[in-house]
């Protein structure tokens, strides 16, 4: 490639459909959304058990984007993209998602950060199994990001139960494969991804906990139910759809970063809306943290293409 077409790139202006623009947001939505939501599922489950919540957040998600996404005019998936989202859904919403709210009645957020943030170094395995291994910066943020979550944990108490613990790791890594497999598949284009991930996801997390003896509480507090609300439509539908963009546009290092800043800016929430002490192992944690997520996002935009 010759230093005038360089130059010409790099002259265009950039609209906002452009990925170099969307790719920020998206991970800026990802890491702000999906950190809060640990504090989220924690209201929420004053009232509801674990997956009847996590099976009505998607259920009203779901419903809610797909209708309004035909309303506008999309075409359903197709079969064959059915069944690709179903499966997917069924990894990162069913258990990734609904294992994590199983967890949350049980453990510590200490220990949930680091099983959580463990999600990426799965990711970059299971991507690994497909030739698409982390290059050597990818590699050292993604070293770096995880010796934060160690650092961020050190101060917190990490004694919690073993099934709860056993619980996120599970989440993670089903997470983490099920990113890695929906990349070399056909899937529903765009927000229909979402949705048709959602709907699949809720009826397998509502007979799951149907099964298991749920039921819905007959007089849920106020804040429990706004807490879904907000799962519903922030957690789900605005953050799911900014990391299956990211995922779609990025590499999978990049891509699952933002298990890395949720600590964080789950803590950050936690001292402001719940009270929570922040001594100075989470601060330095943090600290890290942000600098594992910065040399992955330097790595990504330093690479070239193929």
């Amino acid at each position: 490639m010759s230093d005038t077409a360089d130059g010409t790139a790099a002259a265009a202006p950039r609209s906002l459909t452009d990925p170099r623009v969307l790719i920020p947001l998206a991970l800026l939505a990802l890491y702000v959304i999906w950190g809060s939501t640990y504090l989220g599922i924690r209201f929420a489950l004053e009232s509801y058990p674990p997956f009847l919540l996590a099976g009505v957040r998607f259920l009203c998600a779901g419903v809610a984007l797909y209708g309004f996404l035909r309303w506008r005019g999309i075409a359903p998936p197709t079969p064959l993209q059915w069944r690709n989202a179903a499966f997917t859904g069924l990894l990162l919403l069913g258990f990734g998602n609904g294992l994590v709210c199983f967890a949350e009645e049980r453990v510590s957020s200490g220990i949930a950060a680091v099983a959580v943030a463990s999600m990426p170094l799965f990711a970059a395995l299971f991507s690994g199994m497909y030739g698409e291994w982390p290059n050597r910066r990818e590699s050292v943020g993604l070293a770096i990001g995880f010796a934060g979550v160690i650092v961020l944990n050190l101060g917190s108490s990490l004694s919690g139960s073993r099934l709860g613990a056993a619980a996120l790791l599970v989440a993670a890594m089903c997470w983490a494969f099920g990113s890695a497999w929906s990349r070399r598949r056909v899937m529903p284009p765009g927000p229909m991804n979402t949705a048709a991930q959602m709907l699949c996801a809720s009826v397998a997390l509502l007979v799951v906990g149907f099964a298991g003896g749920e039921h819905f509480p007959a007089h849920p507090t106020v804040r429990a139910t706004v807490a879904i609300a907000y799962l519903a439509v922030f957690g789900s539908i605005i953050a799911f759809s900014a990391y299956l963009y990211v995922l779609k546009h990025a590499r999978p290092a990049l891509a699952t970063s933002y298990a890395y800043v949720n600590p964080p800016v789950a803590v950050l929430f936690g001292v402001l809306l719940a009270g929570e002490h922040v001594g100075p192992y989470d601060l330095v944690g943090m600290a890290i943290i942000l600098f594992g997520v910065a040399v992955i996002t330097l790595a990504k935009q330093k690479r070239k293409p193929a």
